[in-house]
C-alpha cells in the first residue's frame, strides 16, 4: 500500500505560521483552515514550525504536508458521524532547530498574516537567558520575538506587515500573556523602541478559547482504516465531531478570515470571559462532578458513566438544576451548550478514562465546581445536593481504596494521615471534613462558614458509606 502523497504539484500562499506540529492543531486549526479554503476561498497555506526539535520524528514533508483527519461522534440529531478529510493546506514543516535559516525566512514572506500556536500551557514562558543571536532561542516567545523583529527590519516597519497572533495554549488571557512575553524579550534584548511601537500598533494579539477532543493516532483501528482509505498515513489523526473556536478580537478579523459564509463554529467576540465561564462551569464542571460519583459506582469511562441510568441522570440533574442556575449567563445558550456536552460525553469513539480525569482533583474542584456551590447557595439560600455529593465522593476517593490517585505529594500525605486518624478513632469524619473545608490555600476562604455545608458533606459521606452511591443518588432524586 502506497503512502499518502500529492498526485500533482500544489501550492498555496503561506498565510499561517503554525508553532506546534501536534495532533491537536492538525485536527483543529488545520482542519478549519482547510474548510475555509474549500468553502470561502481563503486560499491559505500553512507552514508548521516544530519549535522544540524532536529530530527523530519525521516531518510532515514525507507526505508532502498531507494528512487525514477522522472525525467521529454524534451529531446534533443524535446520528452517528464518521468522516474522513484529507487535509491539504499544510505546505511544509520546518524544524526550527535544524532548519533555522528556513525558519527565519518565514518573517520575510509578504503573504504571512497569521500566527497560531499550541506549545502547551508551559509554552508561554519567559527567561533571561535566551538571546537574539541564538539560532534559535529555547523558548517559544523568544522564537516569536526573533521572527517578528526580522519581519520589522525586512519590511522597514511597514504597518501593513503586522501579524494576527492566535495562541491556542490553555491559559487565561493567552493573547495578552503571549504579548507580554514577547515584550519581555524585546526589552531584554534592548531592541529599537520603533520595533516595540510597531509590535504594539501593527500586530494584534487575540485571546482564544479552543474546544475539541482530539484522541490522536487511532492505533487499534489503523489497519482497517488504511484498507478503507487505500493508502498509508502515519499522521492520521482522530477527533470528536464537536468543536468551537472562540476568538476575542476586532470585528475586521471576520472579513480577513471570511467567516460570514463559512458555516464553521468560529465565534468572533468582544469578551471571551462568559464563554470561558460557561466551558469551565458546564463542561469541566460536569466532568469534575461526574468523575468521583461514577468511580464509586465502579465505572471506568465517561461514556459508560453518562449512559448509566442512575449516574447519567445524576449528571443531567446536576447540570439542569444546580450548575446552570448558578451561572450568570444566557439561559438558552447554557442549555444548548449542556446538550452538546452530554452528546460529547456519550461519544462511543472517545474512550475517556475517569481515572485520568481524576488527576489533581482538588484544584479542579476548586476552580470548576465550588464557585457554583457558593453561587447556588447565595442565590437560593440552599445547598446544591448533587454538587455537595460530588464533594463528598471526592473526599472518599482520597481515602485511597477505590483508585490510585495522582496528586501532589502533600495532598496525598494529608489525606492518608487524615483518613488513618478517622479509621483508628482519633478523629471523626466531621473533623476531616471541617479541616479540609478550612483549607484556605485551596478554597481562598474557610468554607465551614457557608451555612450548612459542613453538615451536608458529613451527611453525604455517611449516606454513601451506609447505603452506597447509587442509593444515595436515588434518595436525592426522591427529595427533589
Amino acid at each position: 500500500m502506497q503512502p499518502l502523497h500529492r498526485d500533482t504539484p500544489f501550492s498555496l500562499p503561506i498565510k499561517f505560521i503554525q508553532f506546534g506540529e501536534g495532533n491537536f492543531l492538525r485536527a483543529y486549526i488545520d482542519w478549519q483552515i482547510d474548510l475555509l479554503n474549500e468553502r470561502v476561498g481563503l486560499n491559505a497555506g500553512v507552514v508548521v514550525v516544530r519549535p522544540r526539535g524532536h529530530t527523530a520524528k519525521p516531518l510532515l514533508d514525507v507526505q508532502d504536508g498531507l494528512f487525514t483527519t477522522l472525525i467521529q461522534g454524534i451529531d446534533e440529531k443524535g446520528g452517528a458521524v464518521r468522516q474522513y478529510r484529507k487535509i491539504s493546506c499544510v505546505q511544509r514543516e520546518i524544524n526550527a532547530v535544524t532548519m533555522y535559516d528556513d525558519f527565519l525566512a518565514l518573517a520575510r514572506n509578504p503573504d504571512t498574516r497569521f500566527v497560531v500556536s499550541n506549545t502547551t500551557e508551559a509554552g508561554i514562558v519567559t527567561n533571561d537567558t535566551d538571546a537574539l543571536t541564538d539560532a534559535p532561542p529555547l523558548s517559544f516567545p523568544a522564537k516569536l520575538t526573533q521572527l517578528m523583529f526580522e519581519r520589522f527590519r525586512h519590511f522597514d516597519g511597514a504597518q501593513d506587515k503586522g501579524w494576527v497572533i492566535l495562541p491556542c495554549e490553555l491559559i487565561d488571557h493567552n493573547g495578552p500573556a503571549l504579548k507580554a512575553a514577547v515584550l519581555h524579550f524585546a526589552v531584554l534584548w534592548k531592541l529599537d523602541s520603533q520595533f516595540i511601537t510597531w509590535l504594539e500598533q501593527a500586530n494584534t494579539f487575540c485571546s482564544t478559547l479552543v474546544d475539541r477532543i482530539v484522541s490522536g493516532f487511532p492505533e487499534s483501528q489503523i489497519a482497517d482504516i488504511e484498507t478503507e482509505l487505500g493508502y498509508k498515513d502515519q499522521f492520521l489523526v482522530a477527533a470528536e465531531y464537536y468543536y468551537v473556536f472562540i476568538i476575542q478580537g476586532p470585528a475586521w478579523l471576520a472579513d480577513e478570515l471570511r467567516l460570514a459564509d463559512a458555516n464553521l463554529n468560529i465565534k468572533l467576540v468582544d469578551d471571551i470571559a462568559p464563554y470561558k465561564q460557561m466551558k469551565v462551569g458546564i463542561l469541566n464542571g460536569g466532568h469534575t462532578t461526574l468523575v468521583p460519583v461514577a468511580l464509586l459506582a465502579g465505572l471506568t469511562s465517561v461514556s459508560k458513566a453518562v449512559n448509566h441510568p442512575t449516574i447519567g441522570d445524576f449528571l443531567i440533574a446536576a447540570l439542569d438544576n444546580e450548575i446552570i442556575p448558578a451561572l450568570p449567563l444566557p439561559h438558552d445558550e447554557m442549555v444548548q451548550f449542556a446538550a452538546d456536552v452530554l452528546r460529547r460525553f456519550r461519544n462511543p469513539s472517545i474512550h475517556h478514562k475517569l481515572e485520568s480525569i481524576a488527576l489533581n482533583s482538588w484544584p479542579k474542584f476548586a476552580a470548576r465546581v465550588m464557585p457554583q456551590i457558593q453561587s447556588f447557595h447565595a442565590i437560593t439560600g440552599k445547598l446544591p445536593q448533587r454538587l455537595v455529593l460530588a464533594l463528598a465522593a471526592t473526599l472518599l476517593l482520597y481515602r485511597g481504596d477505590v483508585v490510585i490517585l495522582s496528586d501532589d505529594a502533600a495532598t496525598l500525605t494529608w489525606f492518608q494521615d487524615a483518613w488513618s486518624r478517622v479509621k483508628t478513632g482519633q478523629d471523626t469524619t466531621r473533623d476531616l471534613v471541617g479541616q479540609w473545608l478550612a483549607n484556605t490555600s485551596l478554597w481562598n476562604s474557610d468554607l465551614n462558614q457557608i451555612d450548612g455545608l459542613t453538615n451536608a458533606v458529613v451527611s453525604a459521606l455517611a449516606s454513601i458509606e451506609r447505603d452506597g452511591i447509587l442509593a444515595t443518588i436515588n434518595a436525592i432524586n426522591v427529595v427533589n
